[in-house]
């Protein structure tokens, strides 16, 4: 019991020292490896931090793979082959853009380039250049754009306005190459967000994505964060947009887990009542989104994205078992919300982890109660 009190006081200070930064409203401090009341992952089977894959949200063997070569022999050519077979309508396509574009920002940061060095992410650039007719390419670059963009420069400056203007105009030429495809107009509502989209312009935008892939998981969480109260709407939009998604949804569609972003992208800056977790909005959003898994395929790529928001949520409303449950199901990747939103994504998992053990055993679990 001793640990879950020291782990669940380190929390609540969290909530005391590092509220100023919204983006980072759930970045709370590590308890070392070392340390004697530190949860061993291995207990259970969880991957130590150390060994945490920040790139994604969940497993792609074929995407690793893909960015594996790519990366270490520059040569676009597999990265191409792999968007071109993969579907339009599915999550995955997006998923992948994200990751090729990412992988070349970072490549760019890490080695900007000079007199005497070629910049990072040379395969893109060469890749554009040599097929200039390719869908895939043009999507990869609308999106690295529009990371450079969020990565270089601040909203509402000249140097972010640029970039963004340049990123829209990518986005329209994608489109153009791939009329069916929704990805050039799912990374347009970024664009949106960072143009301030009049909310005709945004909605005349967001039906020409219901027209090509109306229960697109990906494409409602960028459009969500249109609509929240930090950007150009508001908390009663924002769940309004939610909760529509969610009363539509399929039988087997995530869409039903869209009010707990939304409750996410809402939560106060500071909140030193835990009761707030155990709040009968918060556990309405929780129990939507438990049933869209249980619902949902698989295999479903989007998967992954809602049971990490399910973890973080699941521990600050102290419901251990269902915590660990989900903890099954992702650990070992990290790349998704709320972690990344922290400086240490790794850390952030592997603390939230942490508690989730250290209450589960309080309670009477241990790694022979848990359900394989």
């Amino acid at each position: 019991m001793a640990i879950l009190w020291v782990l669940m006081a380190l929390l609540m200070l969290s909530f005391v020292l590092l509220p100023t930064l919204r983006r980072r409203r759930g970045m709370i401090e590590q308890v070392p490896p070392d340390h004697p009341d530190a949860a061993d992952p291995a207990d259970y089977g969880f991957v130590r931090q150390e060994e945490l894959d920040v790139r994604m949200p969940g497993p792609d063997q074929d995407l690793l793979d893909v960015l594996d070569l790519v990366q270490r022999t520059q040569d676009y050519r597999a990265a191409a082959q792999l968007l071109a077979g993969t579907e339009t309508e599915g999550e995955s396509r997006w998923q992948r853009v994200q990751a090729f574009a990412g992988a070349a920002a970072l490549e760019l940061r890490q080695r900007p380039g000079g007199v005497h060095e070629t910049p990072g992410g040379q395969w893109l650039r060469v890749w554009r250049a040599e097929q200039p007719k390719d869908a895939g390419a043009a999507a990869v670059h609308a999106e690295f754009l529009v990371q450079q963009a969020w990565r270089t420069s601040e909203p509402g400056t000249d140097e972010f306005r640029i970039i963004m203007e340049e990123a829209r105009e990518a986005c329209a030429q994608a489109a153009l190459l791939a009329p069916g495809d929704p990805v050039p107009h799912i990374v347009e509502l970024s664009v949106a967000r960072g143009l301030a989209y009049s909310q005709p312009e945004f909605e005349k935008l967001w039906l020409k994505i219901l027209d090509r892939a109306p229960v697109h998981m990906g494409a409602h969480l960028a459009a969500l964060h249109y609509w929240c109260a930090k950007w150009h709407g508001s908390r009663e939009l924002a769940y309004s947009f939610a909760e529509a998604a969610a009363a539509r949804a399929p039988q087997g569609s995530l869409l039903a887990a869209m009010p707990l972003f939304a409750v996410f992208e809402h939560l106060p800056e500071v909140n030193l009542v835990s009761s707030f977790y155990q709040s009968e909005v918060v556990t309405k959003a929780i129990h939507g989104a438990l049933h869209a898994v249980h619902a949902a395929r698989p295999d479903d790529p989007m998967q992954a994205h809602v049971r990490h928001l399910l973890v973080f949520f699941l521990v600050r409303a102290e419901r251990w078992a269902e915590a660990m449950d989900q903890l099954i199901h992702v650990d070992g990747h990290v790349g998704a919300l709320p972690w990344i939103l922290s400086a240490d994504p790794a850390a952030e998992f592997a603390l939230h982890r942490a508690l989730a053990v250290a209450g589960y055993e309080a309670n009477g679990g241990s790694p022979a109660t848990l359900p394989s």
